[in-house]
Formats: structure tokens, sequence, C-alpha cells
């Protein structure tokens, strides 16, 4: 009895111990991204999380930081942190990585897209590859390109319906390019982080702002701080899940390919989910009393014409070639 007790006591230690190592050889990898937890970027990232954990039976899970927490709320930050190793894995915006890399505001040029097969033409061929190729060289591995979307102006003092309207306006921007096309619109841009963009919104500091309808201004309730929208659909945003390339070093080309896999399902699955969100959002804010206007053919190529000089810097400061091949791409999407 006390033989078999004892045996018993060993086979309990042995399965315990091997537990504590099947725990310890577990990795969670940090992810930090620019918005809340309300979000299709959170849902995207926390995809992500179940598609890897799933993939490696538990050896590897994702930690999501919603609002750049881990940048200290510095949503700009991120991908240079990412560069040097100080963080695992992003969702960002491609115009938040502008700082580092200016040939991503190629993406957001304005009126460059006007329709989704147009985008999918290029962050999901030949275009977007190049643009990887691009952030690789900072150290960031591009996992899978996701959608912020088309960005709609919003505010709270009048109808926008003609460019005019924006004179005197003060608008949250989140980059150096839209402080150029605000500027060109007359307006007065105020870059701002995106965690102090809804308290700005509620005290007046600013009288509006420009995002996507799926991916923010609905899941961050930017409709009860704002009366007026205008689906101007100016400027187009991806967002794409990156990680630090000293990590991805790290792993075998078995782990690399399940981490890759998982990204872009997860990416697919927030495209889709945003996209849904963008095409029931006009009925969605109507209900919750925004005033929409939604600006004709001729109405859109009087915003066209002027930021064409914005469009035209900041074209040549991502280089003509790059501008070129998604030109043709866009073409070829038609």
């Amino acid at each position: 009895m006390k033989t078999a007790k004892l045996g018993r006591n060993a086979l309990a230690a042995m399965i315990a111990g091997a537990v504590m190592v099947g725990s310890a050889a577990a990795e969670t990898l940090r992810l930090s991204h620019n918005v809340g937890d309300t979000t299709t970027w959170h849902q995207g990232a926390e995809k992500f999380n179940e598609l890897i954990a799933e993939a490696t039976d538990g050896e590897i899970g994702v930690r999501v930081f919603p609002n750049a927490q881990l940048a200290g709320g510095d949503q700009m930050k991120q991908a240079e942190m990412i560069g040097r190793g100080a963080l695992d894995l992003v969702l960002t915006s491609a115009i938040n990585v502008t700082p580092l890399v200016p040939e991503m505001a190629v993406f957001s040029l304005p009126y460059l897209y006007a329709s989704y097969d147009q985008v999918d033409a290029t962050t999901q061929g030949a275009p977007g590859q190049m643009m990887a190729d691009i952030l690789l060289e900072k150290g960031i591995v591009v996992l899978a390109w996701g959608e912020n979307g088309f960005r709609e102006v919003t505010n709270n003092v009048r109808p926008i319906t003609a460019p005019e309207d924006m004179k005197g306006l003060n608008m949250r921007v989140a980059g150096p390019m839209y402080i150029d096309v605000m500027n060109a619109l007359g307006a007065n841009p105020q870059q701002m982080q995106w965690s102090e963009t809804l308290t700005a919104l509620q005290q007046g500091v600013v009288d509006g702002q420009e995002n996507p309808i799926g991916a923010v201004i609905i899941p961050q309730q930017v409709y009860e701080m704002q009366k007026y929208l205008t689906t101007w659909h100016y400027s187009y945003d991806p967002i794409f899940l990156g990680i630090s390339k000293a990590k991805w070093d790290s792993y075998d080309a078995e782990m690399q390919e399940k981490l890759r896999t998982a990204a872009q399902e997860a990416m697919a699955y927030q495209r889709q989910i945003t996209r849904e969100g963008t095409a029931n959002g006009i009925a969605f804010l109507t209900e919750k009393g925004m005033e929409i206007y939604q600006p004709g053919p001729e109405e859109l190529q009087a915003f066209r014409d002027a930021t064409k000089p914005a469009f035209d810097e900041w074209a040549a400061k991502v280089g003509p070639e790059i501008v070129s091949a998604f030109q043709s791409a866009i073409a070829a999407a038609d």
C-alpha cells in the first residue's frame, strides 16, 4: 500500500511538472493597436489570437492592448517600437506609419480610390507587397492587410456640401498628410492622438474629425458628439498586422507560416465586418440623429479639385514609381 501510494505521488508530481513545463513553454505575444476595444480593429486582433492559439495548440497566444497603451497612447510611435523589437505585434493604419515610412502615405492620397475593388487590387496585390518590402527594411514584417476604410468627415458646426464649407473649422487629423489636405481646404488641422480625440470633441476643443464609418465612427460612438456627416470618401486608410522582424526571425518556417495564415484569415474577417458595418452605417447614424449629406459626382469633383495640391505634394514625397504602380493596379481593377 505504501509503495503504491508513493508511486501515485510520483506520478502526480511528474504530471504536475509536465503541466508546468508546458505552461512555461507557452508564449504570449503583445499586440498594440490604435483605437478602442469596441472596434473592428480589436475584433480582428482577438480573432488573430483565437486562430494562432488554435493553430499552435496553445503554444502561442496574443494579448491585445487597445488605444496604443504600450506606446503611452502615441499611435505614431508603435511602428518605430516594432521596428526595434520593443513590441511583438502591431495593428496600425498606413497613415500612422508615415513619420517612419513616408511612402506609406500612398494609400491615403486624396481621391486615389473610388471602390473596394480598386482598394483590394493594391492591398492584396503587388502594390501591397511593394509596401511590405519597404516596411521590412524598417524591421517590420507585414503579415496581412486589414481595413480602416474610406474616411468621412464629421463636425458640429454645419453641413459640409462643398470645399468652402470646410473653411475655418478646427479639424482633428491623424497624420501629416491630412494636415496638408485640411490646409488646402481652408480648415485648421490639429494633429491629435485618437485616445485624446473623443474628449476633445466632447469639450469642443475641435469642431470635427474624419474617420471611417464602420471601423471607427459607429463603434467609438462618434455620433454622440457630432451632428453632421458628409460621405465624401476623400481618403482610404488600410491597416496592417505586423510583427517585429526580430521576433519573426526567432521562429522556424513552419511557425512563420502558421502566423501568416492566422493573420490573413483574421484580417479577411476584419475587412468583412468593417465593410458590413459601413454598408449599414448610414441608416444607423441617421437613426441616431446625425444629418447625413451624400455628395453627387459633381460635388465630389469639387472636393477632388480642391485637394489636388495636397495630392501632388504627397505623390512627390511617396515617389512616382510607387504612385504609378498603384494607379496601374487601380486602372486594371476597373
